[in-house]
């Protein structure tokens, strides 16, 4: 895989983890594992595609996508994200740039992958927040169901098609924005979130 595809690979994972923190590296190291759209790691983050980290990404992911359906979970599940989510799109992004020096595809997921996975949960974050307040939690599942939904897709766009990753972003910022903005439109939206 070129250098550009590369790039819009790991960004449109780093985004995917800002959503969901695991399901876009389960993705990542499966299609790696299989040799999927011609995915290959970075030497240094091979162990990304072993069996145990599959298997690790895989419970992960179930207690992930199934606790965040449940109020209060879902908002310390959102605060343990705003460390793990950088992480995880920071190394999205460095496992991506295979033949890149260690070091480098390090830094690059640090200075590119990690700020967009933490941009991306503070967008879902913002509105999750709006949306307690705004219908006193009840929304949240539903919410976390199209944020699942989105994660997936938004990484397979990423996997299968990396030069519609740019639009994609574009896009899922948009929607995110409007949607908390209609949120806060609603009445009862200024108080606090539950």
């Amino acid at each position: 895989m070129d250098v550009a595809l590369a790039l819009l690979l790991g960004i449109g994972l780093s985004a995917s983890t800002g959503l969901n923190t695991f399901l876009p590296l389960l993705l990542l190291a499966g299609a790696a594992k299989f040799h999927v759209a011609g995915i290959t790691l970075n030497g240094t983050f091979g162990w990304l595609a072993s069996d145990t980290a599959i298997i690790i990404l895989i419970v992960a992911c179930v207690l992930e996508i199934v606790a965040d359906k449940f109020p209060a979970v879902d908002h310390f599940l959102d605060a343990m994200g705003t460390f793990a989510r950088p992480v995880a799109g920071g190394l999205a992004m460095a496992s991506v740039l295979d033949g890149a020096d260690p070091v480098v595809a390090a830094v690059v997921g640090l200075i590119v992958g990690s700020p967009i996975s933490f941009g991306f949960h503070t967008l879902k974050a913002g509105t999750r927040v709006v949306s307690s307040a705004a219908t006193f939690g009840c929304a949240n599942p539903v919410i976390s169901v199209v944020e699942d939904i989105v994660s997936f897709g938004l990484s397979i766009v990423a996997i299968f098609l990396p030069f519609l990753v740019p639009g994609a972003v574009l896009l899922l910022v948009w929607v995110l924005w409007k949607v908390g903005q209609k949120l806060a439109a609603r009445p009862g939206a200024t108080g606090a979130a539950v």
